[in-house]
C-alpha cells in the first residue's frame, strides 16, 4: 500500500520565503507612496476642518435666499458641530473595527453626498439636515485620516515633517475656510461653499484608492454599545448646551440641565469604560501622560483660537468695515505663521526634545498674540495692531497642533489608533464649542455694561463692541497661560516613543 509523499520541507520554506518577499515588496511600495498618502489625507482633513467656518461667511446670503430667522441661523453651524463632536469617538472605533481605508472612503463619499444635498437645499430644514449629515460623516473621516497617517510614518524625522504638514492643515483650515467662503460667496453664490466639497472629496477618494494602503481591521476590537450611547449623548449634549448658552445664556434652565445631564453621562461613560471587557475608549489611551497632555493642550488651545476667528471677524467687518473677502484675506498672516512653525520648526525639534517645551512655547506665543489684540481700539490699524498679533498666534498654533497631533498618536496599540485619533479631534471640537459660547457671553456682558454707562452714539456703539471683543481676547490669553502651566506639569520631558517602520502597520493578519 502506497502513501502520498508529504510536501517537502524545502517547498514549504520556499513558499514562506516567497510570501515574506511579497509582503516586503508591498511594504516598500507603500513606503514609496507615503508622501502621496499624506497629500490625500491632508486634503480629506482640510475638507472637514474648513467646513467648520466656510459656511459662517455665507450665512447672511443663505438666510436671505431661504428666508429663515436669526434665531434659526445658528443651527446651520450647530448641526455640523453637534454631529461631528458627538460621533467622533464612535467614528474612531469604527475605523479600528472596519479598517481605516474603508472608513476613510465611506466618510469621503458620505461627506460629498451631504455637501451636494446642502448646496441644492430648497429650504432651511434640508440645509440643517445636510449639515448634520456632513458632521456625521466627518466624524468617520477625521479619525480615519489621522490614524492612517500614524501607521504610514514611523521614522522620527519623516513623522515630524508629515505631522507638521497635517497639523498646519488642521490649524489653518478654519482660517482658510473664512477666506474660501468669502471668495465663493462674493464671486459665485453661498451654495458653492457646500458644493466645493464635492470635487475635493472626489480627488481625495481617488488618492485614497490609488495611494493609501489597505489596512486590515484591528484584532480584538468590539463595539461597546453602552459606551457608544453614553459617549454620543454626553458629548453631543455638551456641544448642544454650549451652543444654546451662546444664544440663551448660561443661566437658562434648559442650558443648565443639559450641561448637568451631559456631564453625568460622561462620568457614567468613564465608569463603564473601566469595567467593560471591550471599551469604546480604553483608559490606557487617555491615562498616558503624553497623550493625555496633548488632548488637554489642544482642547484649551481651541478655546482661544476660535475666539480669534469669531471676535476678530466681528471687529474687522463691523468696526473696520472689511468685506467678507477682505476679512478672509486678513487672516493670511495667521496661516503663514502656522505653516512656518509646523513645517519648519516642529519637524526639527520634536524628535530631539519632545513635545513638552514646544507645546508650552506655542501656548505662550498664543497668549502673547491675544494680549496684543487686547490692546485694540476702534481706530487701530490692521497693519500695526492686527497683522503682527495674527502672525505670532499662528506661530504658536503651528507649534501646538503639529506637536499635539504627533504626540497624541505616538506609541498607540494598533487596535487603539482610530480612537486615539478621534480624541484629538474631539478635544479641538469641544474646546472650540466651549470657547465660542463662554467668550460670547463674556463679550456680550462687557458690551452691555459699556453701553449702560455711556451716552449712546455711533462712536460709543463701536467702542462698546470693541470693549467686549478685547475682553474676550484677554480671557483667551489667560486660557493659553493656563494651558502652558498644565503642559509643563503633565507632559513628560524627552522625545515621543516611535516604533520602527511597519511595526504599527500590521493592524490585522
Amino acid at each position: 500500500m502506497t502513501h502520498a509523499a508529504p510536501p517537502s520541507t524545502s517547498a514549504t520554506t520556499a513558499g514562506t520565503a516567497d510570501a515574506k518577499a511579497a509582503a516586503a515588496a508591498q511594504q516598500e511600495r507603500d513606503h514609496g507612496r507615503r508622501w502621496w498618502t499624506l497629500a490625500t489625507l491632508g486634503l480629506a482633513q482640510l475638507m472637514v476642518v474648513l467646513d467648520a467656518t466656510i459656511v459662517n461667511i455665507a450665512l447672511p446670503s443663505a438666510q436671505g435666499d431661504l428666508a429663515f430667522s436669526d434665531a434659526d441661523r445658528q443651527w446651520v453651524v450647530t448641526a455640523y458641530s453637534l454631529a461631528f463632536g458627538g460621533l467622533l469617538l464612535l467614528g474612531g472605533r469604527l475605523a479600528d473595527l472596519l479598517g481605516r481605508r474603508r472608513t476613510l472612503l465611506i466618510g469621503l463619499i458620505g461627506f460629498a453626498v451631504a455637501s451636494a444635498l446642502g448646496g441644492a437645499a430648497s429650504g432651511f430644514g434640508l440645509l440643517v439636515a445636510a449639515r448634520a449629515l456632513q458632521g456625521a460623516f466627518g466624524a468617520v473621516l477625521a479619525p480615519s485620516a489621522l490614524s492612517l497617517l500614524t501607521i504610514t510614518f514611523s521614522d522620527p524625522k519623516e513623522r515630524g515633517k508629515a505631522f507638521g504638514i497635517f497639523g498646519a492643515i488642521a490649524g489653518a483650515g478654519a482660517a482658510i475656510g473664512l477666506l474660501l467662503g468669502g471668495v465663493l460667496t462674493e464671486y459665485l453664490t453661498w451654495r458653492w461653499c457646500l458644493y466645493v466639497n464635492v470635487p475635493i472629496a472626489v480627488l481625495a477618494g481617488v488618492g485614497a484608492v490609488v495611494f493609501v494602503r489597505k489596512v486590515q481591521p484591528a484584532k480584538g476590537v468590539h463595539l461597546d454599545i453602552p459606551g457608544v450611547i453614553t459617549a454620543v449623548l454626553g458629548l453631543g449634549g455638551l456641544v448642544y448646551a454650549f451652543a444654546r448658552a451662546e444664544t440663551d445664556g448660561w443661566g437658562d434652565p434648559v442650558t443648565v440641565t443639559l450641561i448637568v445631564v451631559s456631564l453625568l453621562l460622561l462620568v457614567a461613560f468613564v465608569l463603564l469604560q473601566r469595567k467593560v471587557a471591550h471599551p469604546l475608549l480604553p483608559m490606557r489611551v487617555v491615562l498616558d501622560r503624553r497623550r493625555g497632555g496633548a488632548y488637554l493642550a489642544i482642547a484649551l488651545s481651541a478655546v482661544g483660537m476660535f475666539a480669534v476667528f469669531l471676535f476678530l471677524t466681528y471687529y474687522l467687518q463691523q468696526t473696520k468695515g472689511f468685506s467678507p473677502l477682505k476679512s478672509g484675506v486678513a487672516f493670511l498672516p495667521f496661516v503663514a505663521g502656522i505653516l512656518t512653525s509646523s513645517t519648519v520648526v516642529v519637524p526639527r525639534l520634536l524628535p530631539k526634545i519632545g513635545p513638552r517645551f514646544i507645546i508650552t512655547t506655542g501656548q505662550l506665543l498664543g497668549a502673547a498674540g491675544l494680549v496684543y489684540l487686547w490692546r485694540l481700539q476702534a481706530d487701530s490699524s490692521y497693519l500695526a495692531h492686527v497683522l503682527p498679533a495674527l502672525f505670532v498666534m499662528g506661530l504658536g498654533m503651528g507649534l501646538i497642533f503639529a506637536s499635539c497631533f504627533n504626540t497624541a498618536t505616538s506609541g498607540t496599540q494598533p487596535s487603539d489608533a482610530g480612537v486615539a485619533s478621534a480624541l484629538v479631534n474631539t478635544g479641538q471640537q469641544v474646546g472650540g464649542a466651549l470657547g465660542t459660547a463662554l467668550l460670547n457671553t463674556i463679550a456680550a456682558t462687557v458690551t452691555a455694561s459699556y453701553l449702560g454707562s455711556h451716552t449712546q452714539s455711533p462712536s460709543v456703539l463701536a467702542e462698546a463692541a470693541v470693549a467686549g471683543e478685547t475682553r474676550a481676547f484677554l480671557v483667551s490669553a489667560g486660557v493659553f497661560l493656563l494651558g502652558a502651566v498644565l503642559s509643563l506639569v503633565v507632559l513628560p520631558s524627552g522625545p515621543n516613543p516611535v516604533p520602527q517602520r511597519g511595526a504599527q502597520v500590521s493592524a490585522g493578519p
